[in-house]
């Protein structure tokens, strides 16, 4: 669908808007003021009520990323943010949940002539089970709700392959599953941009790779990119017959068929991101100098991305961060990340300059907002929440296993992990009883279990639909027999290579300890005579047999050494997996109890 055709399908917003207060964060600007050559007589005012032919003229950016499909609040951590206080203090607040979304994007709509919703990927995928079970209809129709203009794609747009992404963007019932109701899926009204993602065969996009939106006189172009390294997250069946190309060279290139089509102001959507100094969401990013908050992948791509591109919404890191980057030409650039799961939304001010065609970029203001819990909610997707529920609940709400408290998800080794890999222990002792460690990657759990109850079913039960938002990747649990030599690599490998610098500590089943040492560098971060299972030292000679799933089993993750396993066993998949140990293990009067989280021995630095 042209930019154009895409503009005149847009349905009309005729919601009554309630002003309130939004959660605020501090703003992020590159300059307070217009460029010197803008009179105020020049410049349109926020509500377009200025000259009509008005040099500078204020377009609102409202952008998010990695939603995966959280139609409802999140739970537990994943449902919260850490807001900065004035006196140095930090306080949390309840957030997410797209009946609050959906409410916040159109009260900061309202007044706004010249206002584009942009995401960042990973709106599907590693879904809860309202959107999960139905193959992420339920989010795409979520999103056109919430007037999507475009997004990029993220690594886990992938997750069912290149097939499905497309049935995603154009519709169509489930090759498998068919049809949820009597009304044929329509997919999402906006455009999916996947420039760096190409057909192996062809050597083409195999979505479009940029978009331009349209109105009056006033162009901005959007193009789209995934983390090159999406093969190494995703698992090999997701991206077969697919090329990941560099996200610089990608959007650079496209940059230029933009300028040549006339369109010189250009946002880049791009699935990839940081890690903040702060994890609070409206922590001064600039404190003590411009970019100086931000580390990570994104830096090295926001430096090198060419200056014709004017702003770069990012994500990936589930981080929130509004800082500046100077561009290759040394000037200041806005990149900006919304947390993750609907939490917060970013508001950016792009000016554009009628006169050259370009946003004025020392003029560019950016602030995270929190998707507030306290204001109405949208009734359009309280009835899809609803609808959706209804074809869920009989398998959702089955109970599979009782907990005593909360069990966390977050930390270098989480209760919830220890938990998974003895479940998948256990079962891998029930396919071979010569099974001696099972190993997670923390990527795969998705939200903690909590103890209070989120429906009828009563404080610590553990439902299906709970189990399924932690484990919601339909992996199946392997066995491989790997070295003691190999298994030492393997757990040196989570802070070396291609996670040195951002490390993927594993869960690790009971009996394997280790002490991690972020003292050292590098793989001395394992400390290699610390690793023990069953309190004897691992033999570099003997063979283990190691429980993973299949996405570890592949090298996935930054695993290669998993990928040289031997003796190859397929088994059933994680969720059942886990749902087989919950209901062995405990009862309404003998629940679980969060384990220690005491495997790995960390040494701070």
């Amino acid at each position: 669908m042209s930019a154009t055709s895409h503009q005149q399908h847009r349905r009309r917003r005729t919601y009554a808007l309630i002003a309130t207060a939004a959660g605020l964060a501090t703003v992020g600007a590159l300059a307070a003021a217009l460029p010197a050559t803008a009179s105020a007589d020049e410049r349109s005012d926020k509500g377009g009520h200025g000259h009509q032919h008005s040099r500078y003229q204020d377009v609102q950016l409202l952008s998010f990323n990695d939603l995966h499909g959280n139609l409802e609040p999140p739970a537990g951590s994943s449902g919260r943010v850490t807001e900065l206080q004035a006196d140095g203090t930090t306080k949390t607040i309840d957030a997410g949940g797209v009946e609050y979304l959906a409410t916040h994007l159109r009260q900061a709509r309202e007044g706004e002539k010249y206002s584009i919703t942009a995401a960042g990927g990973d709106m599907v995928g590693a879904s809860p089970l309202i959107s999960g079970l139905f193959h992420d209809e339920p989010t795409i129709e979520a999103l056109n709700k919430l007037d999507l203009d475009v997004t990029s794609v993220g690594n886990h747009e992938f997750d069912e392959g290149a097939k499905e992404l497309a049935r995603l963007q154009n519709g169509g019932c489930h090759p498998k599953d068919g049809c949820y109701s009597d009304k044929k899926f329509k997919g999402a009204d906006f455009p999916y941009l996947a420039a760096n993602v190409l057909d192996e065969k062809t050597g083409k996009p195999i979505l479009k790779p940029y978009w331009v939106w349209k109105k009056r006189d006033v162009k901005v172009g959007f193009i789209g990119v995934t983390l090159e390294d999406t093969p190494g997250v995703v698992s090999a069946e997701g991206v077969k017959g697919l090329k990941f190309k560099d996200e610089v060279e990608t959007i650079n290139k496209y940059a230029k068929v933009l300028q040549r089509q006339g369109v010189k102001s250009i946002v880049a959507l791009i699935h990839e991101g940081g890690a903040p100094a702060s994890a609070s969401y409206n922590y001064d990013c600039e404190a003590p100098g411009a970019g100086d908050g931000v580390s990570g992948p994104i830096v090295d791509i926001a430096k090198n991305i060419t200056p014709q591109v004017d702003a770069l919404v990012t994500g990936h890191t589930h981080a929130a961060y509004v800082c500046s980057i100077d561009d290759p030409s040394g000037k200041p650039r806005m990149v900006t990340s919304a947390a993750s799961f609907g939490r917060l939304y970013t508001d950016t001010t792009l000016t554009y300059d009628r006169y050259t065609g370009d946003i004025a970029r020392t003029a560019v203001k950016s602030a995270n907002r929190v998707v507030t819990r306290d204001v109405p909610k949208a009734p359009d997707m309280t009835g899809l929440i609803s609808k959706w529920n209804t074809l869920a609940a009989p398998i959702g709400n089955r109970a599979i296993g009782h907990i005593s408290a909360d069990i966390p998800s977050a930390g270098t080794e989480s209760p919830l992990g220890d938990l998974i890999a003895d479940a998948q222990l256990a079962y891998g002792k029930e396919l071979d009883p010569e099974t001696d460690l099972a190993l997670m990657n923390p990527g795969g759990i998705r939200a903690p279990l909590t103890f209070a109850a989120k429906g009828a079913e009563g404080d610590g039960v553990v439902t299906y639909a709970e189990g399924f938002t932690v484990q919601p990747f339909s992996n199946t649990v392997n066995l491989q027999d790997l070295t003691g030599a190999q298994l030492i690599q393997v757990l040196k490998e989570q802070v070396s290579g291609t996670n040195a610098a951002s490390p993927k500590v594993l869960q690790i089943s009971s009996g394997l300890t280790y002490t991690l040492d972020l003292t050292k560098s590098g793989a001395d971060r394992v400390v290699s005579d610390s690793i023990k299972l069953g309190g004897e030292a691992i033999n570099p000679t003997a063979t283990y047999r190691v429980a993973t799933n299949n996405f570890l089993a592949g090298g996935g993750d930054g695993f290669p050494t998993l990928g040289q396993g031997t003796n190859d066993l397929v088994g059933t998949d994680d969720l059942t997996v886990l749902e087989k140990y919950l209901t062995a293990n405990s009862s309404a009067t003998n629940p679980i109890a969060p384990p220690a989280a005491n495997r790995i021995t960390v040494v701070q630095q």
